[in-house]
């Protein structure tokens, strides 16, 4: 099948300001945008600058604009699309080249929640041990893949640049409910101020543009509830 493909194109050391570039492409219905991105890349226009990694939909790096909504280009085929693509870049991110945004600022905000374990306990002979139970209590928000979806879906983001954003809360929350974790208080303190949990307005963008589907709004409902009761609801504490 042929498919028409409009992509934003962009180039800070010749264009004004960003424009729209048609191609047309013959493809597969079972092909991925990413396939067709590589296709334009490699037979039409090798100038189109665009950043993917695994292909498999695990590094989240080549999350998109794709008629209309935040996806994957690995993950999404061509006939749940149809015959017209539209690609551009995440929204809120300035924009390197084409289809590349730089996403220092997004991981800045990721370091800051101090997304790894620490316990400062003796550790015992073999590894810290968990309950089933106590595994599942943040086993939604281990799927995160820092793709940035979520957060270039958020309204909040787009209209302050200083917010911690979805992705973010949801990596903290990855490690304010595990039980071995001992820096949780100190989490909920970072995400306490007026950029921090607070600020989400509840829209649930986030929840439909995670390509984990991960429920990203009851994560944040989480975080606030641990702060508003200074407690995670789990025995030790």
């Amino acid at each position: 099948m042929e498919v028409t493909v409009r992509v934003q194109r962009y180039d800070p050391e010749r264009d004004a300001k960003p424009h729209w570039a048609v191609y047309r492409v013959e493809v597969e219905p079972t092909d991925r945008v990413i396939d067709v991105l590589h296709k334009i890349k490699a037979e039409q226009d090798g100038s189109l600058a665009v950043r993917r990694s695994c292909l498999h939909g695990v590094c989240g790096s080549d999350a998109l604009v794709i008629n209309g909504r935040n996806r994957l280009a690995c993950k999404t085929l061509v006939r749940d699309l149809g015959r017209t693509l539209t690609v551009a870049p995440l929204r809120g991110f300035r924009i390197i080249k084409d289809l590349v945004v730089d996403m220092r600022p997004f991981f800045q905000k990721y370091r800051a929640i101090m997304p790894y374990l620490v316990n400062d306990e003796p550790p015992p002979p073999h590894e810290r041990l968990q309950s089933p139970e106590e595994r599942a209590r943040f086993d939604d928000t281990t799927k995160c893949i820092l793709c940035a979806a979520c957060t270039t879906a958020c309204p909040v983001f787009w209209a302050d640049s200083r917010y911690l954003g979805p992705a973010a809360i949801v990596q903290a929350h990855r490690f304010i409910f595990d039980s071995r974790d001992r820096a949780w208080r100190e989490r909920l303190q970072l995400l306490s101020d007026d950029e921090g949990v607070w600020r989400c307005r509840k829209v649930f963008n986030c929840v439909e543009a995670c390509p984990r589907h991960i429920n990203v709004t009851k994560a944040i409902i989480e975080v606030q509830q641990a702060l508003l009761t200074g407690s995670r609801g789990l025995p030790e504490d």
